[in-house]
């Protein structure tokens, strides 16, 4: 029995010695540009990058818009105070494409009586700082190669972030800037399969901006992943979703976006989400990667793609399996309550 409990303190002891198998992982540093009043999958995404940061698992440093109009960033501060974030960073693009106030950004508008139906402090993309200002003030203050950004709209914002010149946050140029600070790109952008039996798909973020997508692909000094337009389309959001899982309040705004955009039943494709997921979780094994390589844009907005072991690009892929379990993990990021 002496010679038992002896036995047992030893072993308490030399595990207590042991280092820990099990380290705390640190939230990722996240930097969200969207396009968003152009579809409705970024507000999805959106919803899911604020409850990926109630459970730890990334921290919202700010939000950039690509789409220029008026209403995209006051919605977008309506999403963030929705889910109880009413001070995360907003940016805006100056000047920028498709300005329209597209389906579903009026909703930042309407009230009932006097305050708005969805609270907000940001009343105009005019008074919301400029996006690369921001984007060059949100990297300087973060520690180097720890922020993640992903880029779900143009690429107008980060194509201009290469080209700044050192300012008040950093004497660095926006190229040195980028390459200190950012461990990764994850973009919604391209197509690197054929869509509906044609061979030469131009995605709409490349189309929309393809000067500037060509400058980012050709000079981005990081690890770039893409998500294509065909893994979006292999994981459409179930609308059953929309009905069952959003009623926890009598309002949602995302909820409400995604009947605004089209009425249910419509499984809407998850383009802007699958960036998102594996910006926060490249290690889950929700997706596969291509072999290393080069993406080229072309003049048109077509993209292919060269391997080559030094490249510094990949592309998602997806297994049936993968399907699945990023279907379920997406409706249930998106609808989660706030915290």
């Amino acid at each position: 029995m002496i010679r038992a409990c002896l036995g047992l303190l030893f072993f308490v002891a030399v595990v207590t010695l042991l280092p820990s198998t099990v380290t705390a992982t640190e939230p990722v540093r996240l930097i969200f540009d969207t396009d968003i009043g152009n579809d409705v999958d970024d507000v999805l995404a959106q919803a899911m990058i604020h409850s990926l940061q109630s459970r730890g698992a990334c921290k919202l440093l700010a939000i950039t818009v690509t789409k220029d109009s008026e209403l995209a960033g006051p919605f977008v501060d309506a999403i963030n105070t929705f889910y109880g974030r009413p001070d995360t960073p907003i940016g805006v693009v100056r000047p920028g494409k498709t300005p329209e106030p597209g389906k579903f950004l009026p909703m930042a508008a309407e009230k009932k009586g006097d305050a708005f139906r969805y609270p907000h402090n940001l009343l105009s993309n005019k008074d919301a700082p400029e996006a690369v200002s921001l984007l060059r003030k949100t990297l300087a203050a973060e520690p180097d190669g720890s922020v993640v950004i992903a880029q779900v709209g143009f690429s107008t914002n980060l194509a201009r972030l290469i080209d700044s010149n050192g300012d008040n946050a950093s004497p660095l140029s926006g190229l040195d800037l980028i390459r200190k600070k950012v461990k990764v790109l994850s973009i919604m952008a391209g197509a690197f399969t054929a869509i509906g039996g044609n061979n030469h798909f131009c995605e709409y973020n490349v189309v929309q901006d393809i000067a500037n997508c060509r400058k980012l692909a050709d000079e981005w000094p990081t690890p770039v992943v893409w998500s294509g337009f065909e893994i979006g389309i292999a994981v459409p959001y179930p609308s059953e979703s929309i009905v069952k899982d959003y009623g926890y309040v009598a309002d949602h705004p995302v909820a409400e976006a995604y009947r605004r955009y089209e009425a249910p039943p419509h499984n809407r494709p998850t383009w802007d989400l699958t960036s998102v997921l594996y910006a926060v979780h490249p290690d889950r094994g929700y997706f596969d990667l291509s072999p290393p390589g080069r993406v080229v844009v072309e003049k048109d907005g077509f993209t292919t793609f060269e391997p080559a072991a030094d490249g510094k690009h990949r592309y998602l892929k997806l297994t049936e399996a993968q399907r699945v379990r990023v279907v379920e993990a997406l409706v249930q990021l998106s609808s989660q309550p706030p915290k």
